[in-house]
């Protein structure tokens, strides 16, 4: 018998969420006609050589001839004597449906936001699979991907549930405050959308569920931020929550010898001045009839560049109010 050729060919598999296995784990196998393969219930066995799939085994004993092994017989040909080596590999492929695999983000992904503009958020979730044609599995997990060990086939397939609701949720147009009451339809429609790419590699995605999606931290502030204004097209809400906040910022953040008082002196100090700004901006100038009726125009624009200027306001928001502002003239 030649040096470390496999005269038997097994795995035992003991129910782990284990989806392929590859004997040898590295490099390629000597193999010969005349030996041993076992595959067992649930399983399926592939041989592979060359990058290319060959003659696939479901469960049973067999002993590997040119009669139940046509396709390597042919790459074996006439200079070989039926007893000498050849050299491929072979994979273990569990038929067993796969539950409580789990999906989530590495990282906190970005989506447009209807409210927000864009947020990060992050999510997690459970899915289930089985493996419906092994050697379409084998032809395009490891043919194409060049992916040999359950822990990176599950990461290829956490990208494809993942690319799929990043889709999903543009397509849907909802903002993350409303999310939460999404999460059973985002769960129907990443699967929807996901089944026919898992199907195109041999896996049937029998189910799958978004269990959480979580705004970041700044984006939980952000959100924080727009329910205290009520809403952020009042000028006059805005300004007297920027007010609030600077106000709270300067108390919370003493300087000089003064301590605590000249922290909150200034946070008053600013309190008052965008109280100042806030009552020139409501009140209409002596000029005309007209101008008294309503507030002048190019008023209101002096008063929001100060706001831009106390960096009291973002270059966003003065933007869009003094489009605002020019639409009304």
């Amino acid at each position: 018998m030649a040096r470390g050729v496999l005269d038997l060919i097994e795995y035992m598999d003991e129910g782990s969420q284990e989806i392929v296995h590859r004997i040898p784990e590295r490099g390629s196998g000597s193999f010969r006609l005349g030996s041993q393969l076992i595959v067992r219930e649930s399983q399926a066995a592939i041989f592979f050589r060359d990058g290319k799939a060959l003659d696939t085994f479901g469960p049973g004993r067999h002993t590997l001839s040119t009669a139940n092994v046509p396709l390597l017989g042919k790459i074996i040909g006439a200079a070989f004597d039926g007893r000498a080596p050849f050299k491929a590999e072979v994979y273990f492929v569990t038929l067993r449906e796969l539950t409580d695999m789990k999906w989530g983000t590495p990282q906190p992904i970005v989506i447009p936001d209807p409210i927000l503009g864009m947020a990060r958020i992050t999510g997690y979730g459970t899915y289930s699979i089985q493996i419906t044609d092994p050697q379409l599995f084998v032809t395009k997990i490891v043919g194409t991907q060049k992916l040999y060990s359950t822990r990176d086939i599950e990461g290829f397939f956490r990208s494809i549930i993942l690319t799929k609701i990043t889709d999903l949720i543009g397509e849907m147009g909802k903002s993350v405050i409303q999310m939460a009451a999404f999460v059973e339809e985002l769960s129907i429609g990443v699967r929807a959308k996901a089944a026919e790419e898992f199907a195109a590699r041999g896996v049937s995605l029998n189910s799958l569920y978004v269990e959480s999606i979580t705004p970041t931290e700044e984006t939980a502030k952000a959100i924080d931020a727009r329910s205290a204004m009520g809403a952020i097209g009042d000028m006059d809400a805005y300004m007297k929550y920027q007010g609030a906040q600077a106000m709270r910022d300067a108390a919370n953040n003493p300087s000089g010898n003064a301590g605590t008082g000249v922290g909150l002196g200034a946070g008053m100090g600013m309190g008052a001045a965008m109280a100042q700004m806030m009552g020139q901006a409501a009140q209409p100038t002596q000029a005309s009839p007209a101008a008294q009726a309503a507030p002048d125009p190019m008023q209101k624009l002096k008063q929001l560049k100060q706001m831009l200027d106390a960096e009291l306001i973002t270059q966003e928001e003065y933007d869009a109010k003094k489009k605002d502002i020019l639409a009304s003239m």
